[in-house]
C-alpha cells in the first residue's frame, strides 16, 4: 500500500521543506520506503551536472528509491524569483500538463510513502490562469499544510484551508513550524488554530539550531499519517 500527499505552505519562507525531509526521515525510521518530488524550483546554483535546488536536494537525500535528481525536480531555474516569471525569461511554459507527468511518474513508483512539494503557497501562479493547485486538484492529492508560525499566520492558515477545501481536497493535517519563536502569545496561537483548522496537528516544530531531517523528525506526530499508510 502506498500514500501520496502534497506539501504546501501559508507563504513561501516557511519551511516546507525542511518539515517534508522531516517527514520523509520519519517514515525512513518507521521502515516505509519513500520518494518525493518538487516538480518546479527557482533560486538554483549552477553545477557541471545541470542547474540544483537545495530544497530538492534536500528531498532527494531523505528518498529511499533510487531516484535522480530531474525525476525529483524537472524544472529548474535561475532566479530567484516566481515560478512562472522564471519560467517565462526561460522561454519554458509552466503549466500543470507540463508538471503532471513528471510527478505521475514519481507516484507510479509506489513508494510506501511519497511527498510532492509546492512552491510558496497553494496559489502560486503557473502559465495563464493556472495555478499550482491545479496540479493538486489533477491529481487529487491529500494536503499537509505548513504554518509558518509567526504573526499573521492565522489568517494565512485558515484562508489556505478553506481555498483547499473549496478545491474539493482533504486537508490530512498540519504541521506548526515556529518560524519566529518570539512570537506573542505563542500558545495560545497555536490553540487558535487547533481550534479553526478542520484537520490534526501532526507537529510543533521550535526554532531549531540545526534544522536537520532527523532533528525535525522528533518533534513529528507521524504515526497520524501512519494510520493511512
Amino acid at each position: 500500500m502506498s500514500a501520496v500527499f502534497f506539501v504546501t505552505g501559508t507563504d513561501t519562507e516557511i519551511g516546507k521543506t525542511t518539515i517534508a525531509a522531516g517527514l520523509l526521515h520519519a517514515a525512513r525510521l518507521a521502515g516505509y520506503s519513500t520518494a518525493a518530488a518538487k516538480p518546479v524550483a527557482s533560486g538554483c546554483h549552477k553545477t557541471r551536472e545541470g542547474l540544483r535546488n537545495e530544497d530538492a536536494l534536500a528531498l532527494l537525500g531523505e528518498c529511499t528509491l533510487a531516484l535522480t535528481y530531474d525525476e525529483v525536480n524537472p524544472l529548474a531555474f535561475e532566479p530567484a524569483i516566481a515560478p512562472h516569471l522564471a519560467a517565462r525569461e526561460a522561454g519554458v511554459e509552466l503549466s500543470v500538463a507540463s508538471l503532471r507527468g513528471p510527478v505521475q511518474a514519481v507516484i507510479d513508483k509506489r513508494a510506501d510513502f511519497t511527498l510532492v512539494e509546492g512552491a510558496g503557497g497553494w496559489r502560486v501562479p503557473l502559465a495563464g490562469q493556472a495555478s499550482i493547485s491545479d496540479l493538486v486538484i489533477s491529481l487529487k492529492l491529500p494536503v499537509v499544510l505548513v504554518v509558518g508560525v509567526r504573526l499573521g499566520c492565522i489568517n494565512h492558515a485558515v484562508l489556505t484551508a478553506e481555498a483547499i477545501a473549496r478545491d474539493g481536497l482533504e486537508l490530512a493535517g498540519w504541521v506548526a513550524n515556529i518560524v519566529d519563536p518570539d512570537t506573542s502569545r505563542l500558545e495560545e496561537n497555536l490553540a487558535t488554530l487547533a481550534e479553526r483548522l478542520p484537520a490534526p496537528c501532526l507537529g510543533r516544530v521550535p526554532r531549531l539550531a540545526q534544522p536537520t531531517p532527523a532533528a525535525v523528525a522528533q518533534h513529528l506526530e507521524f504515526s497520524l499519517i501512519e494510520e493511512t499508510l
